[in-house]
């Protein structure tokens, strides 16, 4: 085998195909169960205890939870098990759920439908670490970009395209509810089918006890990812690319009802090129890098999040206004339109770069006896800050700020935290420096 394997080329290679396609639709179940219920209990059921105004931020909460709670148990046992085989396990689980579900979508019973999205919630808790512990067992270091590269694109497409299939099925009168149950179930089967061909590694090597409390076991896990700093700010930053993203995903049905004068289908067409940006973004990470883990990429990402989102705001303030609703056909052909949507995809782009060196780095650096309860840990952190985004920006828009001066402010605000990172850590400001010189050809050696 070759030294390096281009990241589409690791698709044919069993170490890495069973295990994409694994992640990809245990990603696409997750959100076309997800969205498929909140259309449900919003349009079609009439819930007295679970009001339609508030049903989307109630299952957003209760699918993120588990994060919160069992992030830490789930990085000890993938710092104890197999990958692959905790992987399996974890797949077994969501084939019963969805079984369960089934049943709740046929009887139309929404309170045992919320506990499978708890369910899932708690699939994906424990297929996190699993996962991208996984990769730096079976990829070599001049692969990791490129993997991860590929494994946040498929997680970016799968979320579109489970939020979009699940919205078509539920839509379907009369049958909706069964063709959703039928199709979230396929894709566990079909999920648990592929895992069976993810290769087993060796079992690590137990370092201590099972601490079940997921309290102090998560203070323990935030403690051991602060050992080392670059790690620890290397997980900050995930975490808060994530507190980044939240904003703009949230307000998009704002964005497209109130600013841009579209349908849903316009804000149907926001979600679709973001995905696409972040993709494309974690895609082109392999060949900027050029096959290191480079975090020079970070704040040259960074600095295209801010600057597209300050555009994005400049440009939505300067948009004509118009007296009826756009269709998409209306709104692709009037003024502005389209540069919002490239802002958009720029923007999106920007932070797939960023993100994608800071999970490298995260894998490369972390040890491997604890590299899953650190990327635990990094989940945690992840869900607090998606938490803390919906809470800011909703106070934010209460001031009186609208969405324009929301991106605004999130883009300055992005500047600020890259900021205060690189001032912590100069080698980030060193690697992009090495790394647009090398661009340039200016100079030839690897960057320190």
């Amino acid at each position: 085998m070759s030294d390096h394997t281009p990241q589409f080329g690791l698709l044919r290679q069993r170490r890495f195909g069973p295990f994409f396609a694994t992640q990809f639709l245990g990603a696409a179940n997750d959100n076309m169960f997800k969205f498929a219920l909140t259309v449900l209990v919003t349009y079609q059921l009439q819930v007295g205890w679970l009001p339609a105004s508030v049903a989307g931020l109630v299952i957003g909460a209760l699918f993120i939870l588990p994060f919160v709670l069992l992030s830490a148990t789930a990085g000890q046992l993938a710092d104890r098990m197999d990958k692959a085989v905790l992987m399996r396990r974890v797949k077994d689980c969501e084939v019963a759920i969805m079984a369960t579900a089934l049943l709740g979508f046929v009887m139309q019973w929404p309170a045992l439908l919320l506990v499978c999205l708890v369910g899932m919630g708690v699939h994906s808790t424990f297929f996190g670490p699993a996962k991208f512990a996984y990769l730096p067992q079976v990829l070599k270091p001049s692969e990791l970009t490129g993997g991860n590269g590929m494994v946040e694109m498929g997680t970016f497409v799968a979320i579109l395209l489970g939020n979009m299939v699940g919205g078509v099925l539920i839509a379907t009168p009369e049958v909706g509810r069964v063709h959703v149950a039928i199709a979230c179930l396929c894709l566990a089967l079909v999920g648990r089918w592929t895992s069976r061909s993810i290769p087993n590694q060796a079992k690590p090597e137990v370092v201590q006890r099972m601490n079940w409390n997921p309290w102090s076991e998560t203070m323990a896990n935030l403690r051991l990812a602060r050992t080392d700093g670059l790690v620890f700010r290397a997980v900050l930053g995930i975490s808060w690319m994530w507190f980044f993203g939240a904003v703009f995903l949230a307000e998009f049905p704002v964005l497209a009802k109130q600013v841009l004068h579209g349908n849903e289908q316009v804000a149907a067409l926001l979600l679709v090129v973001f995905s696409l940006g972040v993709g494309t973004g974690a895609l082109l990470c392999e060949s900027l890098s050029r096959g290191r883990v480079e975090p020079g990429l970070v704040p040259i990402g960074a600095l295209g999040m801010t600057v597209f989102a300050i555009d994005l705001w400049w440009t939505l303030e300067g948009l004509s206004a118009v007296t009826h609703v756009l269709t998409l056909s209306a709104f692709i052909h009037a003024p502005g339109r389209w540069h919002v949507l490239l802002d958009l995809f720029g923007l999106s782009l920007a932070a797939g770069v960023y993100s994608v060196p800071l999970y490298a780095l995260i894998q490369q650096r972390s040890p491997v006896t604890h590299r899953a309860r650190i990327i635990a840990a990094n989940n945690i952190l992840n869900a607090l800050f998606m938490v803390s985004s919906a809470v800011l920006a909703g106070g934010l828009l209460a001031a009186g700020l609208n969405v324009p001066q929301l991106f605004l402010s999130m883009g300055v605000a992005n500047a600020v935290f890259v900021a205060l990172m690189c001032w912590r850590d100069p080698q980030y400001l060193r690697r992009s420096k090495n790394w647009v010189l090398r661009s340039l050809g200016r100079i030839h050696t690897p960057s320190a």
